[in-house]
């Protein structure tokens, strides 16, 4: 093939422009992920830069990836994901174009498929156009590329005042490489490979001309990987596409599966389940589930904790892991830079570019004071649930490092409390780590350092569940010692964090030892630990189930009469779906099931609305009739905890627990979603043994039995 000069082609085909002004229905993105990859596109499966992209190791290696036909822009009949998670499929037509002879060729008498998957660091696409009208056409097919090697943080935002050397595109027959090297001397490479020369190919555009005889079809195949590889063809597409679904059914069928008398409701499980495994990648220590697609696609301490959280009744092996890569990237040295310190659990990790050179902390960043009390939480709980003593015996040395930085962080005030060790970190250190998330009631933004409610709950439940494990393995005087300073976190957040006049507890404690008197859902993740007494415990529940915090779709995360309340907020009033998860499961702790189910429909009713897909969050403005929740536009979809809010939400309904210690399975006063009269848990681990559990619905009462064929084998505790 020859390197054709775009202007030899027919001017009337060739020089045919990108038409802007075609119709475009409003586009959602779509995800893909395998491994250290994803990718985003939109309805059209077309990549159009701003956050979209095919990204590997936290670098963008395809930035632009439009398909065109005739020179102009498609017309969008529908786009869906598989339900495994593994395929993209866009269906789209031709709007009226002229074929290669001139002749007119009317809108919708072309289909094309466009196809897409990821499987090992490589994105495969399979274009096929099939010509429904009555007439042989030879169609102008083009894909514009570009390749810009921008940094996740770059992507975001982020500004640099150098970057490293973009080499020229080397083209061949059938393919174009592009080539950076960075700053940090690594070079990275983007190949894109095509299953038939293309009849002009630039380094950001190849044609073809393709021929489609009445009632025939054409395919054309393209790959996207670090490298040139065989010739993409039929076979390889079928291949990875076979791999790719192979490696995801193995994923889920890691730990136990649940199926309702709901058909609707199974297709919102199904896909929360499906979105946990498509986020999940297996590390050298295990399965972690990375925390979102596109921000947040990599390893976050405290997402991977709370998803693990979420999953724990049913996949106990989803918090092994999460716990071993945890224990493994622990710090052992002080850096103000990083926000490490000896015993101190990772908040995050980036493989980028900037990150490699420092130019920001997030190599390997520590600023998060949530995230060592909730490792040691859920070391406990998966202790708990388990009773796996081998594996916590490994992780102990790790705990008690853990538990050690807590002590010592938490020596001068008694409280856990965070201030950032430099101004490249996090100005607020816990979930809600915006900048303006954390303030008084009258607006003033507090002096460090500041103690957050929930977090001093997550050190309740860590020295509580630590002093259960050491006297298990009699080690008196520390359970002792953390049995003591469980009890006083207690006394000291009663004390100092209630807030009489508003019935609730603060927000946080600042660096003066005021209080910011503020109603937020903080206070409900103190129910999940069971830290309050039981008057203020119901005190709580009452007001999250007010309006001002909950919306009809679910819990804000702010009451409605703060200063700073804006539905539209990132952290303010907005509606995160794990948050609500988490507050749901402390009121169930109390007994309030069947608030609980309130929730639980809620959640389910905005996921029907967000296609069965949770976001990371979304506005918190008052339900109304025949309205749909209102999306946050630029939420992570999907997002690890935002799927996992599904099954933890069960799981308060259910009042289901397993005690790992006794092999037992007990239920408390178990209710079943609205409109679901049966609920079958499959496969359901309780030491080594599987079991099929059934709640079934019989009045206006919640039974639970075993299967007849695990009668016996596991003892069934169920309290009404």
């Amino acid at each position: 093939m020859t390197q054709l000069d775009e202007r030899k082609l027919d001017p009337a085909i060739a020089l045919a422009s990108l038409d802007e002004t075609a119709p475009r229905e409003p586009h959602r993105l779509y995800a893909l992920k395998h491994g250290d990859c994803f990718a985003v596109a939109d309805a059209y499966g077309d990549i159009r830069g701003a956050g979209d992209g095919f990204f590997r190791d936290d670098t963008r290696v395809l930035s632009e990836f439009r398909l065109t036909v005739g020179g102009r822009s498609l017309s969008l009949l529908g786009a869906s994901l598989s339900q495994d998670n593994v395929l993209f499929t866009s269906n789209l037509t031709n709007l009226p174009i002229e074929s290669a002879a001139g002749r007119q060729i009317p809108q919708g008498a072309i289909h094309i498929e466009r196809v897409r998957l990821l499987w090992q660091e490589r994105l495969y696409e399979r274009i096929t156009l099939s010509n429904y009208s009555r007439e042989h056409s030879t169609v102008l097919v083009s894909l514009r590329f570009g390749v810009d090697f921008r940094d996740m943080f770059e992507v975001r935002g982020s500004t640099r005042s150098k970057r490293g050397t973009a080499h020229t595109a080397e083209m061949d027959q059938s393919s174009v490489v592009h080539r950076y090297e960075g700053l940090d001397k690594v070079v990275r490479t983007s190949a894109i490979s095509f299953s038939q020369p293309p009849d002009q190919l630039t380094s950001e555009r190849a044609d073809f001309f393709i021929a489609v005889t009445k009632r025939s079809r054409q395919t054309l195949y393209v790959e996207v990987g670090s490298k040139t590889a065989a010739r993409p063809q039929t076979d390889r597409f079928r291949s990875a596409a076979a791999r790719a679904r192979f490696g995801m059914r193995a994923k889920r069928r890691h730990g136990a599966t649940l199926h309702s008398s709901g058909r609707v409701f199974n297709d919102w499980m199904e896909r929360a389940r499906a979105d946990v495994a498509l986020l999940t990648t297996e590390l050298a220590t295990g399965p972690y589930p990375y925390a979102g697609i596109p921000w947040f696609s990599t390893a976050f301490g405290r997402d991977g904790v709370i998803s693990a959280l979420q999953m724990l009744w049913l996949n106990p092996g989803l918090a092994r892991g999460v716990l071993a890569f945890l224990a493994q990237h622990q710090a052992t040295e002080t850096s103000s830079f990083s926000d490490s310190e000896p015993g101190k659990i990772m908040h995050e990790t980036r493989k980028g570019e900037m990150a490699a050179l420092s130019e920001l902390p997030f190599g390997r960043y520590y600023g998060g004071v949530d995230t060592t009390p909730l490792y040691i939480h859920l070391a406990c709980a998966y202790a708990d649930r388990t009773g796996d003593t081998a594996f916590i015996d490994g992780l102990w040395p790790s705990l008690c490092a853990a538990a050690e930085w807590i002590e010592t962080a938490s020596r001068s005030t008694g409280f856990l409390t965070y201030q950032r060790a430099a101004e490249s970190g996090l100005a607020n250190q816990g979930w809600k780590d915006s900048f303006d998330s954390v303030f008084h009631a009258d607006g003033r933004i507090p002096k460090g350092p500041i103690a957050l409610v929930e977090v001093q709950g997550y050190v309740f439940a860590a020295f509580r569940g630590l002093a259960k494990l050491a006297r298990l393995r009699g080690e008196e005087e520390r359970a002792e010692n953390w049995e003591l300073r469980a009890d006083a976190i207690r006394q000291q957040v009663e004390r100092h964090f209630w807030i009489e006049e508003l019935g609730y507890y603060a927000l946080a404690i600042d660096g003066d030892g005021q209080p910011c008197k503020v109603r937020t859902s903080n206070a409900g993740h103190l129910l999940y630990v069971g830290l309050p007494n039981p008057d203020r415990a119901r005190m709580v529940a009452d007001q999250l189930l007010s309006a001002s915090f909950h919306s009809g779709w679910g819990l804000r995360t702010l009451a409605d009469d703060a200063i700073f309340f804006n539905p539209m907020s990132y952290h303010n009033g907005s509606i995160w779906p794990h948050d609500t998860a988490i507050c749901a499961a402390g009121l169930a702790r109390y007994g309030i099931r069947d608030s609980v189910v309130r929730l639980m429909s809620g959640t389910f009713e905005s996921a029907v609305h967000f296609n069965m897909r949770l976001p990371e969050l979304f506005c918190g403005f008052t339900r109304s009739a025949g309205e749909a929740p209102i999306a946050y536009p630029v939420a992570c979809l999907p997002q690890a905890w935002s799927a996992g809010s599904a099954f933890m939400l069960m799981q308060a309904c259910l009042g289901l627990q397993i005690d790992g210690w006794t092999n037992e399975i007990h239920v408390t006063r178990p209710h079943l979603p609205i409109g679901i009269d049966n609920l079958v848990i499959r496969h359901l681990s309780v030491g080594h043994v599987a079991v099929d559990l059934t709640f079934q619905r019989v009045g206006d009462r919640v039974g639970a039995f075993l299967a007849d064929a695990h009668e016996g084998l596991v003892p069934l505790v169920v309290k009404s």
